[in-house]
């Protein structure tokens, strides 16, 4: 009997492995094979922080690397117990304070330091609203109510041609993009790990008009991607190395995970850097579109970015939590604009303090309080004000 059970199990399991092997062949996502191996095989059930050396990438240069400025009170108070506790319980890579444009506080974990890369993942998505604006700037797209299908032939149809880059960069394309993080077929998974971005972005459908409800879609920034870069003539990295991590001062370089050899940067995520070079971004934005004293991009289009977009959110209420591919928040009555990353990543910026802080890492606290704002933000706003504010004001 266990004989014969035994048998039936092997040959289960055989079939069963057949199967799945067909219906990979038969509906062409081969990319699952390297999802695969790349989670499941190494014990995970989703991406890693650390694994852009899995994929092609494409350097990001620093062509003028220029150290922050010194606060006075530099890692001058420790983080309180409570907050150190939960954030290396959370696998927290780093965590670093910027305030008044200088370094105020910086810390780093389980051997990772400012020079360590690791990935983004949506923060880049704020990066590719920055990229945006840059091209705006320099006049290589004319109007941020372009149609996506100037750049992309495939959206000159079936109700797609009213799609923009504004409602691309809002999240408001109404493009029927499956933005499941479970389903290893559906969009992100593809995105992540398959080798024909534009391929898999320009697919799908209209599901709904243009413009009128927000729903988070990857697909919209990996479209948004390809469009800036026809404009452009270049790669995203090659623009972005030019306008931001140069002007900027960013320190180190940093790779940009591209579907295959000489293909798309994965405009929806995978820009690995480190801590303070990601928070220049939003020193950049705390000071609209200023970095000493050149207009790196316009102010007018900064402040548009960092306000909710004109539409409704899913639940048929007004938007009030994401604008140009920025999330917008309160805590304690203190506006925030922040980017995130799946797995912990954060740049948040809060005007009121003129403070940035960048919170990379392996996992995130997924709970959200009335005002949308993540666990995560809450507490590293708790933390500078136990630490700081009596030093600052």
């Amino acid at each position: 009997m266990l004989k014969k059970t035994f048998k039936f199990l092997v040959y289960f399991i055989i079939g069963a492995f057949l199967l799945f092997n067909i219906a990979i062949l038969v509906s062409g996502k081969l990319y699952l094979y390297k999802g695969m191996w790349n989670t499941y095989f190494k014990g995970r059930t989703g991406p890693s922080a650390t694994e852009f050396q899995i994929f092609e990438n494409r350097k990001i240069h620093a062509l003028s690397p220029t150290p922050l400025h010194l606060s006075k009170h530099y890692n001058s108070v420790p983080l309180p117990e409570e907050t150190k506790n939960i954030l290396v319980n959370y696998a927290t890579h780093a965590l670093v304070m910027i305030h008044n444009d200088s370094l105020l506080h910086e810390q780093y974990w389980d051997g990772y330091s400012d020079t360590s890369h690791t990935n983004s993942f949506s923060v880049s998505k704020s990066y590719m609203s920055a990229l945006l604006g840059c091209a705006l700037t320099d006049g290589y797209i004319k109007s941020i109510d372009a149609p996506v299908s100037t750049f992309i032939p495939e959206f000159k149809e079936k109700g797609r041609e009213h799609v923009t880059l504004k409602h691309l960069v809002s999240m408001t394309s109404g493009v029927d993009f499956d933005e499941n993080y479970v389903n290893p077929f559906a969009y992100p998974a593809e995105g992540y790990y398959g080798e024909n971005l534009l391929e898999a972005s320009t697919k799908y459908p209209l599901g709904e008009e243009p413009g009128k409800t927000f729903r988070y879609m990857s697909g919209n920034t990996a479209l948004l991607g390809v469009c800036i870069s026809k404009a452009v003539g270049k790669p995203l990295s090659d623009y972005l190395s030019e306008r931001l991590w140069k002007e900027l001062g960013c320190e180190q370089p940093a790779w940009w995970s591209l579907d295959k050899k000489d293909g798309y940067e994965k405009g929806f995520c995978c820009l690995n850097s480190n801590a303070k070079d990601f928070a220049r971004l939003g020193m950049l934005y705390l000071n609209f579109g200023k970095w000493n004293g050149k207009q790196i991009i316009d102010s007018v289009y900064i402040h548009q970015s960092i306000l909710p977009y004109d539409c409704n959110e899913e639940d048929g209420c007004k938007n009030r939590t994401y604008g140009y591919s920025w999330w917008l928040t309160s805590y304690n009555s203190l506006e925030v604009f922040y980017a995130r990353g799946i797995l912990g990543q954060y740049i948040m910026c809060i005007p009121k303090y003129k403070l940035v802080i960048v919170k990379l890492g392996r996992e995130r606290r997924p709970k959200l309080n009335d005002n949308h704002c993540p666990d995560d933000v809450a507490m590293c706003i708790e933390a500078f004000e136990k630490m700081y504010t009596s030093k600052i004001n």
